[in-house]
């Protein structure tokens, strides 16, 4: 029943991440056509962004594979990790992809600051840009409703890389129609644009880099997740004292390993008993197929 399950998870992400993945292709070439056509710096790094788009939808799609495998001999805890890695990968195509949108601007400011010159930008530029918010947005918002409902990182890094692109979109629509309204004189509005562009798409690579990378470490879960824990566990008659307490995440699960004692007194089938029924309230709690891996001690 859980492979089936995990198999259902999968190939859901995977359908989200296609859809998404079709949208991104369309806009791609409609982007990379606006910006040769129309003379727009912003708008060709906008296209490029999008490209990043497609190449993570591709890594979303092969990761999601693998992290939906159930668990085998050579992985106990499952495939999970694929997942964080997955997410680790977009942050890391994203801040890539700031650099070189922030590199591709400034190339051009400072040529225009030493007495060179940009093409102004048309309004096939500004149309797509316009187009792109749009479409982007409404693309974040399907992805992460679906990420939510899987609870899936891995998506919902995919979904805030989409929403980096109408991020991305926006400054460029402001870059490209300023340029178009105030005239050529102002033309560097539009590379300029696209330099303002990367610092939000860094912030966004920053924070997925960072959730993905404390997942492969196994920093533990937050302070108040394991509050939480302890005052499930403490809510049981006859279990005291928890200890020990060692949290993680696995990709969309998480697991949790604890010491906790009972009276000694207590005959083992039901000392057992109650470990079970802790183990069943912190599942429910946290999902079926969280790992909870208890450990009892008697009284001292």
């Amino acid at each position: 029943m859980e492979n089936d399950f995990d198999s259902v998870r999968e190939k859901r992400i995977i359908r989200v991440t296609i859809a998404g993945g079709i949208a991104n292709a369309v806009l791609l070439l409609f982007k990379f056509t606006a910006g040769i056509l129309g003379h727009s710096a912003a708008m060709l790094a906008d296209a490029v962004h999008s490209l990043s788009d497609m190449l993570t939808d591709i890594v979303v799609i092969i990761f999601a594979s693998i992290s939906g495998r159930p668990q085998d001999h050579d992985h106990d805890y499952g495939h999970g990790k694929f997942e964080t890695v997955a997410t680790t990968v977009i942050g890391a195509a994203l801040l890539a992809v700031a650099i070189g949108i922030f590199y591709g601007g400034a190339v051009k400011i400072i040529s225009v600051l030493r007495g060179g010159t940009v093409d102004s930008p048309g309004m096939l530029a500004l149309w797509a840009a316009v187009a792109s918010i749009i479409i982007k947005e409404a693309i974040y918002r399907y992805t992460a409703g679906k990420a939510e409902e899987l609870d899936s990182s891995v998506l919902m890094a995919n979904a805030w890389h989409h929403r980096s692109d109408a991020f991305s979109s926006i400054g460029t629509a402001l870059g490209i129609g300023g340029a178009i309204v105030l005239g050529d004189r102002w033309a560097v509005l539009d590379p300029l644009a696209s330099l303002i562009v990367s610092f939000f798409i860094v912030r966004i690579a920053f924070n997925l880099l960072r959730n993905g990378v404390s997942e492969l470490t196994e920093a533990s879960l937050p302070d108040e997740t394991e509050d939480e824990i302890i005052s499930i566990v403490t809510s049981f008659r006859d279990v005291h004292e928890p200890h020990h307490l060692r949290t993680r995440k696995i990709g969309s699960i998480i697991a949790i390993e604890m010491h906790l004692r009972m009276d000694g007194n207590l005959p083992l089938r039901e000392a057992d008993s109650r470990a079970d029924e802790v183990e069943a309230a912190l599942k429910k709690r946290f999902g079926d197929k969280t790992h909870v891996l208890l450990h009892v001690e008697p009284d001292r």
